[in-house]
């Protein structure tokens, strides 16, 4: 397989397969490894890599002050390697794989989106911050993540990384609700309507995104 730049060998994850790419973007607080169960069966189709974001996984990138437009172009970075692929993203990461799609579309061979919308202004984390901060951080071992975190006990476990005190989150919440607050600022339907190329838009049954606007991103790309 082909080697990585030094810049971004460290953010890439590589889950096996060969032929065309297929890159994967995780959601906020996750991580590349987070798409193991559904990477193995993507392997048949071509060669699938996931990314580290910043501020998440082994990313060198920490203390925030980032734009989409920043995780955007570390993505098409790996491209630029990769070769035109197919991008596949998980709500911040399917937010991303059009961005990308939309700036880069020689790049872009095909996206799909899983529960993220465009226009979310007005929103903001704060009505999740209790929820967040209450966790019983830091976890005492791998099996407490995964007991507390019940059905999404596997996920989360791939998102902490052990300290001399126990499991901590590997992402800062700082940086994170950064990240999330810039969505409520912004209307991304102008990034939907220069994506060119096929677009899969997949809604959560129980989504906290704007009802519609997943339905509508196919019909507004161009």
């Amino acid at each position: 397989m082909r080697g990585w730049d030094t810049c971004i060998k460290s953010t890439v994850v590589e889950f096996g397969g060969e032929g065309p790419g297929i890159l994967l973007l995780h959601g906020l607080m996750g991580r590349a490894t987070t798409w193991w169960p559904a990477a193995q069966w993507l392997t048949r189709y071509g060669r699938v890599v996931g990314l580290d974001a910043r501020g998440h996984g082994r990313s060198p990138h920490r203390g925030g002050g980032w734009r989409t437009e920043d995780f955007v172009d570390d993505a098409a970075q790996v491209l630029t390697q990769l070769g035109p692929s197919v991008v596949i993203g998980h709500s911040m990461g399917g937010l991303h794989a059009w961005c990308l799609a939309a700036t880069h579309p020689d790049l872009v061979k095909g996206v799909v989106v899983e529960d993220i919308a465009p226009d979310q202004r007005g929103k903001t984390v704060d009505p999740w911050k209790p929820h967040f901060e209450a966790w019983p951080v830091p976890f005492r071992s791998l099996a407490h993540v995964r007991a507390y975190f019940g059905a999404l006990g596997d996920y989360f476990i791939e998102c902490v990384a052990e300290r001399a005190d126990g499991y901590h989150l590997i992402a800062d919440l700082d940086d994170l609700y950064e990240t999330a607050n810039e969505w409520g600022r912004r209307d991304y339907w102008p990034y939907v309507e220069r994506v060119r190329c096929p677009m899969l838009a997949i809604e959560a049954e129980h989504s906290a995104m704007p009802p519609g606007q997943m339905a509508d991103l196919p019909k507004r790309a161009g």
